[in-house]
């Protein structure tokens, strides 16, 4: 069942990456592949944890152990050996742990919903309101390369302060006043992906992988951008470069349909709505360090804010002007095939996470790879195809903090060592190399419907070549700095 649960996500994964051959949604076969991995998992979860591999079972194995221990001294051992019996190995017990690892993976999958539908819906409102007309019109040159070149030093900058995944959701939405040709979008898309994912990687806040380092004391905030920026700046400029030899001609720009006539807004409302959606999206960093909640409740506030003031706004408004500009008809323009497939795929991962089968890869790379650097670089590659938040967890599970001034292999593990460094460029920009192995990637494939052979045909040599060449990067300058 172990062997057939992995088979099953590797199918699913293929529907995903064929979804425009098959002509199937990849959010039914992500929704039916997280399903499927789960139910299986629910109907062999006695033989399934036998085996051994679960780290959460181990956790909770152990404590129910210690607490027996406690009270052992007081009991005979018939009493002690029924309990233990009734404590590990009853199917009703087995039933509430699978039931709790749910509810422990949709907590944090649900974050990550709620996170997008509230950036998806502030970027939509300032849409509707021609808000990013004001940046769009900006920007006068159509020459594909110089185009390519502001995007993407403004996607990396921008991935910085917000996060890739907030950021990508802005730059598709400008992208979509900028560029009439679809697959010209979707290559626009796809670097926009890349630069997005390189910028987050530097920054303390740029990426769920580096925010979790941080949390976690393996890194801090300046030793992280001093030290990480500059891989992250050749990693999103060499495929640039690439492309500025290849890349010719000029880009067409779309011609507003009469949903997007400039007479349902002022220039007021306009320049307001952008301003306060900028600031929404600014603020979420901010409410996440000073309250040290979740991030998508600072999202939540912002929309909370923006609704509010947009009901205000348009009251006196006709009704049909009125519907297309208030949060709740924008509602109705956002995306949810792409929030249904991140909770599909998101929850495969879960399952995988709760069986075993990252644990038993992070242990594999562990005991056979004694040098940080293959190591991570194998984290990169596989976050491509797998969610890199298990991946790094794993990591910081299995290798503790080491203590000022250890030598040895070990030495690498201390506070700001150059494991942890290198692991939030790796996990942060290997997931380039898949437009699934993100998600900035996901929410551009679900945006723009990129096709997954497409990006892997005319994206991934140019992401794994500015992956290779930052960690490159990173290498020589480790080497130099010591």
């Amino acid at each position: 069942m172990f062997i057939l649960m992995l088979v099953i996500f590797v199918l699913g994964y293929a529907m995903i990456a064929l979804e425009h051959p098959l002509k199937i949604d990849k959010a039914a076969s992500a929704l039916l592949t997280g399903t499927i991995l789960w139910a299986l998992y629910a109907l062999n979860a006695t033989g399934l944890l036998e085996l051994g591999l679960s780290p959460s079972w181990g956790v909770a194995v152990a404590k129910a152990q210690d607490v027996l221990n406690f009270i052992k001294p007081n009991v005979d051992d018939a009493f002690y050996n029924r309990a233990w019996e009734g404590t590990v190995d009853s199917a009703s017990h087995v039933s509430h742990f699978i039931k709790h690892e749910l509810e422990h993976h949709l907590v944090e999958i649900a974050e990550i919903l709620f996170f997008l539908l509230g950036a998806m819906t502030i970027v939509e409102t300032v849409d509707q309101h021609q808000g990013f007309k004001l940046i769009t019109d900006k920007i006068k040159t159509t020459n594909k390369v110089k185009l390519l070149w502001i995007l993407s030093i403004l996607t990396f900058f921008m991935s910085a302060t917000l996060d890739n995944l907030t950021t990508t959701i802005v730059m598709v939405a400008l992208l979509r006043k900028l560029i009439d040709d679809q697959k010209t979008r979707w290559f626009f898309a796809s670097m926009v992906v890349l630069a997005a994912n390189a910028g987050g990687a530097w920054s303390p806040i740029g990426d769920v992988t580096t925010i979790m380092l941080w949390i976690g004391g393996q890194i801090t905030a300046v030793n992280i951008i001093t030290y990480v920026i500059l891989p992250s700046l050749v990693t999103m400029i060499v495929p640039l470069l690439i492309v500025t030899f290849t890349l010719k001609g000029e880009v067409e720009r779309p011609v507003l349909d009469s949903s997007e006539r400039d007479d349902f807004t002022t220039p007021g409302e306009r320049k307001l709505l952008l301003i306060m959606g900028v600031s929404a999206l600014l603020f979420v960093p901010v409410f996440k360090t000073v309250t040290h909640l979740p991030p998508y409740l600072g999202m939540l506030f912002g929309l909370g804010v923006i609704w509010l003031t947009t009901e205000i706004m348009h009251r006196n408004k006709p009704l049909e002007d009125k519907r297309k500009l208030t949060v709740i008809g924008i509602l109705k323009k956002v995306d949810v095939p792409t929030i249904l497939f991140f909770l599909g795929i998101l929850s495969a991962v879960a399952a995988l996470q709760s069986v075993g089968h990252l644990n038993v890869l992070s242990e594999w790379l562990y005991e056979n790879m004694q040098n940080i650097y293959a190591i991570n670089l194998v984290i990169g590659v596989l976050s491509a195809i797998v969610d890199n938040v298990p991946l790094v967890a794993g990591a910081m599970g299995m290798y503790p903090i080491a203590e000022a001034g250890t030598v040895g292999f070990m030495a690498d593990f201390v506070v700001d060592g150059k494991f942890w460094e290198f692991l939030a460029y790796c996990a942060g920009t290997g997931g380039s190399i898949l437009i699934i192995g993100s998600a900035a990637g996901v929410a551009a494939m679900g945006l723009e419907k990129i096709d997954f052979i497409w990006y892997m045909k005319k994206i991934s040599l140019l992401a794994l070549a500015g992956y290779l060449a930052g960690a490159g990067v990173y290498y020589l300058q480790s080497i130099v700095l010591g």
